[in-house]
């Protein structure tokens, strides 16, 4: 405890402070002898880092509970799943970084369920560098994050819906699921298509 304190910056007496409230996981134990590694040491800095950015302690909490708990980045990306986007291993700084005050335990919450973010030891992943950066330029715009989460989960039903379909239409014709990985551009291009449409149309509504 006292060479991780030492390392951390802190004091034994902060470092213990820091256990009884759960800000940081227990060590591993072999017989009386406490095992830190490379997380704890981690995720000591991000609280100096994030309580030099105003955050609370009890903010802090929530954070590191939400993520204890939250997706692994196998369970994030399906195991090895197909994907074409490439997931952004980030420190809780980078995040605030992306998204200011903003970061708050409610709306990073909403993203660990909504399957934006997970965990890779001490790291944060989030799934996809394109929503990543949409959602950080929407922020940009002064939309509340919470409402990119909210907006984010409705698009999410819709696209199922829309892949459930082009699935559909594919395997309805004896297709395979090579076939959709195939074919998984021309769907694309429709929704694109459609979706530039629509655009078009709901400008052409406003007053």
């Amino acid at each position: 405890m006292a060479e991780l304190a030492r390392e951390a910056g802190i004091t034994v007496r902060t470092l213990r402070f820091y256990r009884e409230r759960k800000l940081i996981p227990p060590p591993r134990r072999e017989g009386r002898i406490a095992w830190y590694d490379d997380d704890h040491l981690a995720r000591l800095r991000t609280i100096s880092a994030l309580l030099e950015r105003g955050h609370t302690l009890s903010g802090i909490a929530e954070l590191a509970e939400a993520f204890d708990h939250g997706r692994n980045v196998g369970e994030l990306l399906g195991l090895g799943a197909p994907t074409e986007e490439t997931p952004v291993h980030l420190s809780p700084e980078e995040l605030a970084d992306y998204f200011g005050d903003q970061a708050t335990p409610e709306n990073l919450s909403a993203a660990l369920d909504l399957g934006y973010l997970g965990t890779d030891g001490g790291e944060i992943v989030h799934v996809s560098r394109r929503l990543l950066d949409v959602s950080a330029a929407l922020v940009r715009e002064g939309i509340p994050l919470a409402d990119v989460l909210a907006a984010a989960r409705r698009v999410r039903e819709h696209t199922d819906a829309l892949a459930e379909l082009f699935a559909d239409l594919v395997l309805a014709q004896g297709g395979s699921t090579d076939d959709l990985q195939r074919l998984r551009p021309l769907a694309k291009s429709v929704v694109e298509a459609e979706l530039s449409m629509a655009m078009d149309r709901r400008v052409r509504k406003q007053p």
